[in-house]
């Protein structure tokens, strides 16, 4: 594979290899600007690496794109569907591009399609976010794709659709589609068989969930007070603090050997903020990943 691409002097993707297996749920994991997009731009077809060879589904990415686009569904990460049309009329559409019919393949949306058939006549811009998040997924399925490639397909939709798309997503996993998506949210990784940690067009790793969460090398800690901006000065400041990072509201910190979490503690004291709390806390995803990207 060693897929790298430019962008004039900007390097988007930069060696990038991996192996995604049949009937996997597999996650990209980086920040805006990380590769992800130009990554799965090429995965779909719709853009030629500028060095290595992609194989999707068996066959060459680029030499075979016209039949290996009738076998991926794609949701891009910005809501592409026709706004002024309906519900219905944008679902109908889509199957009539790739040569089949609502009524033929609707046992493979039923689940998804049943929450917004209420809403088919209304046009797809007056939908909400978690709704047109459906529609999309629905269009992308109509014609029985072999591979579907979600680029952060979340985004923007309230915790309980989220947690609803997920349900949907374990299930067309289940019943045998292979999903590649990207994700900002590290509570949706976790749902993942694997995920790859990319930065700067680098992947940095390439695991379980929880094995990419073990791989954290040191003791975290997290540090809570209520003048938490002050608090993060405060810790930046300190020698004893390797990293110091912003989780909601505390702040997670790994410390120098031979430093006690007590040691800091009196130090934070000693210079007005009284009431610091520090824990010893389990690493998550998103803790290995940063660590990751320090070194």
């Amino acid at each position: 594979m060693h897929i790298t691409h430019h962008f004039g002097t900007t390097m988007a993707l930069n060696d990038v290899s991996f192996r995604v297996d049949a009937n996997e749920l597999f996650g990209f994991i980086g920040p805006d600007g990380s590769g992800k997009t130009t990554l799965f731009r090429i995965i779909t077809t719709l853009l030629v690496p500028g060095e290595g060879t992609m194989t999707v589904l068996g066959r060459d990415a680029v030499k075979d794109y016209h039949s290996l686009r009738s076998e991926i569904g794609y949701m891009p990460g910005r809501f592409s569907l026709y706004q002024d049309l309906t519900v219905e009329e944008n679902l109908n559409f889509y199957a009539t591009i790739f040569g089949t019919t609502v009524k033929e393949n609707y046992h493979l949306i039923e689940a998804i399609y049943s929450q917004i058939e209420p809403f088919r006549k209304r046009k797809a811009g007056a939908l909400s976010g978690g709704m047109k998040q459906k529609l999309a997924l629905s269009c992308a399925l109509i014609h029985k794709p072999s591979l579907l490639v979600l680029d952060e397909p979340t985004t923007g939709v309230d915790a309980v659709s989220r947690a609803e798309f997920w349900e949907m997503l374990h299930k067309l996993r289940d019943d045998g589609i292979t999903i590649i998506v990207s994700t900002p949210y590290m509570d949706e990784a976790m749902r993942c068989d694997r995920i790859a940690l990319i930065q700067n067009g680098t992947l940095l790793g390439i695991d379980t969930p929880v094995n990419i969460r073990e791989r954290f090398t040191k003791k975290l800690y997290a540090v809570t007070h209520n003048d938490i901006y002050a608090l993060l000065l405060a810790l930046r400041s300190e020698p004893a603090i390797e990293s110091s990072y912003t989780f909601g509201e505390s702040i997670h910190i790994t410390i120098a050997p031979g430093t006690r979490p007590a040691e800091v503690e009196k130090s934070l004291r000693s210079k007005g903020l009284a009431g610091v709390t520090i824990s010893e806390i389990t690493p998550g995803v998103e803790d290995t990943f940063l660590e990751l990207m320090q070194k």
